[in-house]
């Protein structure tokens, strides 16, 4: 294992300046993020979802969260993302703070 290797906790907080474009609101915040690892070689491992399958912008974000990790957090090699619908997203998911912005119960 590397010196200053990331943490799981800088990867999150860099996850925290992504948004979704539709929804005013970071993707840790809205429960896309699903599984987050560092791994012994400083790579990232990041499983995340979408608010829906068919979301046209889906690429674009698999891509931002990419950069924010890369550009975010110090050590960082490589990022690799898979994008899962299983399971499923839905509002549950989101943090007590999200909900309350979006005015969900």
């Amino acid at each position: 294992m590397q010196k200053d290797m990331p943490t799981v906790k800088e990867v999150i907080e860099a996850l925290k300046n992504c948004y979704d474009p539709e929804i005013p609101i970071n993707v840790v915040d809205l429960g896309l993020i699903y599984d987050v690892q560092v791994r012994d070689d400083a790579s990232v491992y990041v499983k995340m979802t979408l608010t829906a399958p068919g979301c046209p912008i889906g690429y674009f974000l698999v891509e931002q969260v990419k950069e924010a990790i890369m550009n975010g957090v110090k050590g960082v090699r490589r990022v690799d993302v898979e994008l899962v619908f299983d399971p499923p997203w839905n509002p549950r998911m989101m943090s007590e703070e999200a909900k309350k912005m979006l005015g969900i119960k």
